[in-house]
């Protein structure tokens, strides 16, 4: 009896546990897993993940202001697809990580300048340039050649981002930036070389 009895006590406080551990590592969304997992994604960001989000933020606003006059000023469609491509992604991709940063506490960048440290932006000071082109197609490749360097640039932070960054969602964006973006550059130059 005393044998049954102390085999219980022990059953129960392993059953307590293994409850307690489940409560507290849950991912299938109960309320104190989903509580748990929300606050440890709140705080599980380092001072890279800051970063990242406010370098990527001015450098997407840059692409997007690029973007915008290549779907005005274009010649080829292939060119305006893109562009609108670009626009409709990296609008989101600002969206997120502006969220991110005002659950964190930190400031949201509002301007199209660089971060101290992240990629120059001396591709937006050629763009009034671009617009004196004597024909469309010289537009068009000003565009290409200049969103290229753009996206290596972006390339380069989400390199980073993926190598030191801590938040789970913000280093999954940097692996799809460094994805999309690659895949972008590729056609970029494709769409150079034909004209």
């Amino acid at each position: 009896m005393r044998k049954t009895r102390k085999t219980l006590v022990a059953m129960a406080a392993t059953a307590a546990l293994a409850i307690t551990l489940t409560a507290c590592g849950s991912d299938d969304g109960s309320s104190s897993g989903a509580a748990a997992d929300s606050a440890s994604k709140t705080e599980n960001h380092n001072a890279q993940d800051v970063t990242f989000a406010q370098g990527m933020i001015p450098h997407h606003k840059g692409a997007l202001e690029m973007a915008e006059e290549a779907t005005d000023k274009a010649s080829s469609a292939e060119v305006k697809a893109l562009a609108a491509r670009i626009e409709k992604a990296q609008t989101a991709e600002i969206g997120t990580m502006s969220g991110w940063l005002k659950t964190w506490g930190e400031d949201v960048p509002t301007s199209t300048e660089s971060m101290p440290g992240m990629e120059s932006m001396e591709s937006m000071e050629a763009m009034p340039e671009m617009n004196h082109g004597s024909a469309a197609e010289d537009f068009d490749k000003a565009f290409l050649a200049m969103m290229i360097e753009h996206h290596k640039g972006a390339v380069k932070m989400a390199t980073t981002e993926k190598a030191k960054g801590e938040y789970g969602p913000a280093t999954a964006m940097a692996d799809d930036v460094i994805r999309t973006q690659n895949a972008e550059i590729t056609e970029m130059n494709k769409l150079l070389d034909k004209n």
